[in-house]
């Protein structure tokens, strides 16, 4: 009786306290309480009230849209529903409020600009002559450059209208980084389940494609098992009912492998599909629909992806874009929107783990009523990379083609990869072992002596072995960790099996016999073996020793000056000893 006797705008400042508190699935609202109220059920989210999005519609102006978005509850299921379509931001996915700046989603409202702002500049020359004519100092030209540039301002180019973005977004695209990296611990997980698995799972409604966007250079790191079994059982369940004559709307899973062309050009197209369609097969795709490879930045493969797509979906069908975090889901979307019609996305693309932070959907890409949708990058903790700050995700982050570097060592030896990972080579059927490091160039590498590695953690861990970056960041990133390979190979001309961690890089090896290795990294860090992605090696080895790179320099040099600072320290104390004995020796005489 309550509830019916209010109006709609006290009711709304009654409730609206309530649902800013997050309830979980582990502390269920009971149902009576439900059935009461005007609130929906969002097990892994917050309960939001119909009432705050009954009378939204698309805003003509800024103004509307602040008016409109300000006290919402923290949310991250993005603009799946049209009518969330006006508060969310359309770069990342969140929720947008201009009233606080230190709660996620806080954007700063543009000043109207007046119809001239920034008009275009006429760049043409007024005459091709290397210096000052006559006839133009006479002023016979005026005439003639007067109509020429009427002309090419009658008709100005149209202005592309960039919607309103979040201050992250903002931050991200200029500058790279996240404005207030504290507002990040504010937001609620994104449940995938809840959010975008029970849709998937339905035996009705559109026709579900999955994308599932994986990062070639990490391919078992950012590889989404759990996704991959989900969609598996759904289209078998589905098609089983199907076959029955009942209900069964069957996904579409097509395996999307991005950042190709981080991979050296001389890998054979052929012999990298086998390896994907088999290291997916292993980790639970298997019911794939088709297989690309692409590269977003240099459109390889795009225009393929985008026609097998348009088939599976047909008119009216649902595209996800799925996949880890940074694995390339924003910067395909956007490279899909140029390729198809040329039309422009504005999905925030930066290569920051986490970008989207809620489901966004694409506008006008597809044809007819198919919709697509990128998703927020799922979140892999075996993923060393996600234990990392962002100066030490920039090292670890491969921005450029990766070239091999390679050791030819023996028994006893062991290989660092900054201060993540490290190699021991502990028995050998044959007198030495190829090693090949596939990492970002930015790491710098070392090899040496097995016996040296105590010497080598508590010297040189976040010195000249970065990252982690700091003596302190070694004991915060976790327990340093030891696990057993037994490989094998059957040529010295190529590599055979790769030992990789998630997130950071991968060990080649090449050998005829069979080999003991020692793997080191910290708890918690998967690490993988498998049959070799690249089986090319350099012909220029390794020395012994720290690899050249800037790191290891600046660090040396920061050790030297200390070790001269601590030398003049010593001397000048001896110095000063040495002038104040005699004195003493004056003294005692003196007293005798």
């Amino acid at each position: 009786m309550l509830i019916r006797s209010l109006s709609p705008s006290k009711l709304k400042k009654l409730l609206l306290p309530l649902s800013l508190s997050p309830y979980t699935h582990t502390t269920p609202i009971p149902n009576s309480i439900l059935e009461k109220t005007l609130y929906t059920q969002n097990p892994a989210k917050t309960l939001i009230p119909h009432f705050l999005f009954r009378n939204f519609s698309t805003p003509s102006k800024i103004q509307s849209l602040s008016s409109k978005i300000q006290s919402l509850p923290l949310s991250r299921d993005g603009n799946f529903e049209e009518v969330n379509s006006n508060v969310i931001c359309r770069g990342c996915g969140v929720t947008m409020q201009d009233s606080d700046p230190k709660q996620p989603g806080y954007f700063i409202k543009p000043s109207i600009k007046s119809s001239n702002y920034r008009e275009r500049i006429n760049k043409n020359p007024i005459a091709d002559e290397p210096e000052i004519s006559v006839s133009l100092k006479r002023g016979l030209l005026n005439e003639v450059v007067e109509c020429e540039n009427e002309g090419n301002f009658e008709n100005p180019v149209e202005k592309i209208e960039k919607p309103v973005v979040c201050a992250r977004c903002h931050s991200l695209r200029h500058y790279g980084k996240v404005k207030d990296p504290s507002v990040e611990n504010l937001l609620p997980d994104f449940d995938f389940d809840h959010t975008v698995g029970r849709r998937l799972m339905l035996s009705t409604g559109a026709r579900a494609v999955v994308l599932m966007v994986v990062d070639a250079s990490d391919f078992d790191g950012s590889f989404p098992r759990k996704v991959a079994h989900l969609v598996s059982r759904t289209i078998e369940e589905n098609s089983r009912a199907w076959k029955e004559g009942k209900s069964g709307n069957v996904p579409r899973m097509v395996l999307v492998v991005t950042k190709i062309d981080l991979l050296p050009s001389s890998l054979s197209p052929t012999r990298l599909e086998h390896w994907v369609r088999t290291r997916a097969r292993e980790g639970g795709a298997v019911k794939l629909t088709s297989v690309h490879m692409v590269s977003a930045v240099r459109d390889w493969g795009v225009k393929n992806l985008v026609d097998d797509v348009v088939g599976l979906a047909g008119p009216r069908g649902h595209i996800w874009a799925v996949g880890a975090q940074n694995a390339g889901k924003s910067t395909l979307i956007n490279a899909i929107g140029k390729c198809f019609g040329g039309k422009v996305t504005h999905l925030t693309e930066a290569p920051v783990p986490g970008t989207t932070l809620g489901i966004l959907r694409v506008e006008g890409v597809l044809p007819g009523n198919a919709k697509l949708f990128d998703t927020p990058g799922l979140l892999h903790p075996h993923q060393i990379s996600t234990r990392l700050t962002r100066d030490e995700q920039k090292l670890v982050h491969i921005s450029k083609e990766l070239r091999p570097r390679t050791y030819r060592i023996k028994v006893g030896h062991s290989v660092h990869i900054g201060g993540l990972m490290r190699l021991d080579v502990e028995e050998l059927s044959v007198d030495s072992v190829y090693v090949t490091v596939w990492a970002s160039p930015l790491i710098p590498l070392h090899m040496g002596r097995t016996e040296n590695v105590s010497t080598m953690l508590e010297e040189h861990f976040g010195r000249q072995l970065q990252p982690p970056i700091g003596e302190g960041r070694v004991e915060e990133l976790g327990k340093w960790l030891k696990r057993e390979f037994h490989v094998s190979g059957n040529s010295w001309d190529s590599s055979s099996v790769d030992i990789a961690a998630s997130g950071l890089g991968w060990f080649s090896i090449g050998l005829k016999g069979e080999a003991k290795l020692g793997v080191w990294t910290y708890d918690g860090v998967d690490v993988i073996v498998r049959n070799a992605l690249l089986p090319n090696r350099s012909y220029n080895f390794e020395v012994a020793g720290f690899t050249v790179s800037e790191i290891v320099s600046k660090a040396d040099r920061s050790s030297n000056k200390q070790r001269h600072n601590e030398k003049k320290r010593k001397l000048n104390d001896s110095t000063a000893e040495k002038i104040a004995e005699p004195s003493t020796v004056d003294v005692a005489s003196t007293s005798c």
